[in-house]
């Protein structure tokens, strides 16, 4: 191999690792966003009428509580 075919191979290319890591990064946090969704569910918020699919049919009757002082 000459050098100039050498220096051109694709591993020593810096924008294809930075695009590999780029790619493992948004892969991991995918990973993460998934087991971490898993482990912290949602408290169930009450509904006034039925449901499909877990998707309340009508508003709540009440806003829920979040500790914060209303505007």
């Amino acid at each position: 191999m000459d050098r100039r075919t050498r220096d051109e191979a694709w591993y020593r290319q810096p924008v294809l690792w930075l695009g590999a890591l780029l790619f493992a990064a948004s892969l991991g946090g995918c990973a993460l966003m998934i087991v971490l969704g898993a482990r912290h569910a949602d408290p169930p918020v009450p509904t006034a009428g039925g449901e499909v699919f877990k998707v309340p049919l009508a508003k709540p009757a009440s806003p829920p509580d979040t500790g914060r002082p209303r505007p």
